[in-house]
């Protein structure tokens, strides 16, 4: 099992794409690992090696309405920006709105009949809006599939081209018609003025 620090996390992804996953526990000889449903074990486990004050940074960021990141302001520049977390709240009608938009079904598989989530298209950790037209509806499996994958790049890539076999081919094809539109969707950044 792999060892990271936690210095090599970016605090943007915990809370966000670093999510509680399971519980570990442990009788001092035998650890057992819980994961909650829906969060069986896809990619590498990773062994966070934290102190003390290294957990304390680690919870706290879970809880933190804001976080600092760097990224490029209208003109290019790079900029120190505030993303507010609380921002990824998506009101409920505009996601059930999505939800009655793609009848109920996962837009990237095609299940129905199972909860659904909705997905940003442009990522809302790159200033995507919770808005209608950012948004598709997403069944919990393929929403974490996708992750933090620019839209182009998963539309293109093996596991959603294995997870869209059941699609009709015009919900395919409004998938591949939505590259087009990823420049006139707005990007949302508060930049800090000094």
């Amino acid at each position: 099992m792999e060892k990271i620090v936690l210095a090599d996390l970016n605090f943007l992804d915990i809370g966000n794409k670093i999510q509680i996953a399971g519980l570990i526990m442990s009788d001092g000889r035998t650890d057992y690992y819980c994961y909650l449903p829906e969060n069986e074990v896809l990619g590498d486990q990773r062994l966070l090696d934290m102190g003390v004050r290294d957990w304390e940074k680690f919870v706290a960021q879970t809880d933190y309405l804001e976080t600092e990141i760097l990224a490029k302001d209208k003109t290019g520049k790079l900029a120190k920006v505030i993303l507010r977390k609380s921002t990824r709240q998506i009101d409920a009608g505009v996601s059930w709105e999505v939800f009655a938009r793609d009848n109920y079904t996962c837009r990237y598989c095609g299940i129905n009949g199972v909860p659904l989530t909705v997905d940003h298209i442009v990522l809302w950790e790159s200033g995507g809006p919770s808005i209608e037209a950012n948004l598709v509806s997403a069944c919990r499996k393929c929403n974490k599939l996708r992750g933090n994958m620019q839209y182009e790049e998963w539309v293109k890539c093996d596991t959603y081209l294995s997870r869209s076999v059941n699609l009709a081919e015009e919900v395919r094809d409004k998938n591949l018609a939505l590259i087009l539109q990823l420049d006139k969707i707005p990007r949302k950044f508060h930049i800090t003025s000094r």
